[in-house]
């Protein structure tokens, strides 16, 4: 029984999983909760026990708030949070160009994007932030404010659950929207495979920082792009230009693996120039690490 217990929270972050439970709003509650209950007594605890009801203790903080139980199971010091305490929004910015169609195992990049946009709406509705979300390709599909009202979240996920591969991508079309419409200082999570220029992105991104929203860019790719298995030559077809090419295993081994290196590498140096954060996202992995990432983000940015 405990071994079982002990490996079911990894379980429900697997991809192939999530992709057989019934709705969206399951997946994100799974993914969550499996990811907290993983994460109890580890330095992430004020997430993993009540994710909306503590934060670290740090000095001037008034110790009659501090839970002494918490502090005797785990000898941290955590004080208790109240409701609306963090007043932070969340705006998902979620790329679902014809690009994102693209994955050759049990999910898409999409399906995938999906799932990680909707745990983390779910997260941030447990912390009583405002959740927003933007969904895009070419132009702005879908804008629903920052809001932590009761329904809105339903709303995010059912918004998020309608989303198909659309068109190309223009990576300038969801920015300038917020720009437009978010004025407030908060967090921006953008989840796309980022096949677009690194210095289109930087101009994107940019104002945003300067706006003082704190950014984070997840970088969706499927482990055959990330380390090609190639065993003949075959024709590749761009599934937003439908321009084909013909690659060999040689190249993809070469030349390609260099280029995508190369790409990664400028997103990441980009991301850095501007404040951001960059993390790289391999699709047939379980969610935890880029959970992960995002709480450490959310840590440091206080």
């Amino acid at each position: 029984m405990s071994g079982r217990a002990s490996v079911a929270p990894q379980h429900l972050l697997q991809p192939e999983v999530l992709a057989s439970l019934s709705n969206l709003d399951l997946v994100a509650r799974a993914v969550a909760e499996g990811f907290l209950n993983g994460l109890h007594r580890s330095p992430f605890f004020g997430f993993s026990q009540e994710f909306a009801e503590y934060r670290a203790y740090s000095e001037g903080d008034d110790p009659r708030f501090v839970d002494w139980n918490v502090y005797a199971r785990t000898e941290r010091t955590y004080i208790k949070r109240y409701i609306g305490e963090t007043n932070t929004h969340l705006v998902l910015l979620l790329d679902a160009s014809a690009s994102m169609a693209y994955g050759t195992g049990s999910v898409s990049r999409l399906q995938y994007g999906k799932f990680l946009a909707a745990t983390l709406a779910y997260l941030a509705g447990r912390q009583h932030d405002a959740v927003g979300l933007i969904i895009f390709d070419e132009d702005v599909r879908e804008h629903r404010r920052p809001s932590s009202r009761a329904g809105h979240l339903q709303g995010v996920f059912h918004a998020i659950d309608r989303a198909e591969p659309g068109a190309g991508t223009d990576i300038d079309a969801p920015f300038e929207r917020f720009r437009e419409f978010e004025k407030g200082r908060g967090l921006v999570a953008v989840i796309s495979d980022f096949y677009c220029d690194p210095e289109a992105l930087l101009k994107g991104v940019q104002p945003l920082a300067y706006q003082g929203q704190d950014v984070i860019l997840f970088q969706l790719l499927d482990p055959e792009e990330l380390d090609p298995q190639l065993k003949e030559s075959a024709l590749f077809e761009d599934m937003e230009t439908q321009e084909t090419m013909e690659v060999s295993p040689i190249f993809m081994r070469t030349r390609y693996r260099e280029r995508i290196d190369t790409h990664i590498d400028a997103l990441k140096t980009a991301a850095v120039g501007i404040g951001a954060d960059h993390t790289l996202v391999n699709i047939a992995a379980p969610l935890n690490e880029a959970l992960k990432d995002y709480l450490t983000f959310r840590q440091r940015r206080g």
